[in-house]
């Protein structure tokens, strides 16, 4: 019965973008810039340094204005400048659209095959953000948006086949006046990008939830 489930998870979809190569020419998808291991260290460098300096003024009245981030160990990684355009939300999107064309499996978290839930589950998993393993449960956590004020990152939920409570999710990776555009995996076509203009989307969509 649960394999049943998973099965009828992901409903499938017209096509939008079936590969990386076709995502980059529409600018979805770049190649995440490497730190290479000097830089990294002239960074930590800077930041001990950085931290010195504010210790030994401590006597004297200050405010330190400390910049958000996202966990202490990935400091140099992972960095939020600002709420539209986060770097973390950058190699988010990044990280699963390295998915596109990657074929569907019920259950799957891998290249070996993406289950929706899983597709979005494991991209998160990546940068130490534990998210609920199905879509319903997901769908439960963070914070509602309406769908206008969707931004890159929110993920988005759709109710399919009949069913009757949420079973479809994918990530918003891109957003105009018209449209919200989402990766996500479908039974026949696997890890695509799909858009709400599409009449299925469009009737089936549910909601929008803010996990960052």
């Amino acid at each position: 019965m649960f394999f049943f489930t998973l099965l009828i998870a992901c409903k499938p979809a017209a096509t939008i973008v079936t590969s990386k190569e076709v995502a980059v020419k529409k600018g979805l998808y770049t190649e995440p810039k490497l730190v290479t291991t000097t830089e990294a260290k002239s960074q930590e460098k800077k930041k001990k340094n950085t931290n010195t300096v504010v210790a030994s003024k401590s006597a004297a009245p200050s405010t330190v204005i400390k910049k958000a981030g996202i966990d202490p160990q990935n400091e140099l990684d992972i960095f939020i400048d600002n709420e539209d355009t986060s770097y973390l939300v950058k190699q988010l999107i990044n990280s699963a659209s390295d998915n596109l064309g990657v074929g569907y499996r019920g259950g799957g978290t891998t290249k070996d095959g993406f289950d929706c839930s899983g597709l979005i589950y494991s991209t998160f998993k990546k940068f130490d953000i534990t998210l609920p393993r199905s879509s319903h449960q997901m769908a439960t956590i963070g914070t509602k948006i309406d769908l206008k004020s969707a931004k890159k990152g929110d993920l988005i939920f759709f109710i399919n086949r009949g069913q009757r409570r949420i079973n479809h999710v994918g990530m918003v990776v891109e957003v105009t006046d018209e449209e919200v555009k989402f990766i996500h995996s479908s039974t026949q076509s696997g890890v695509i990008i799909s858009s709400t203009k599409e009449p299925y989307y469009n009737r089936t969509f549910v909601q929008i939830n803010r996990v960052l």
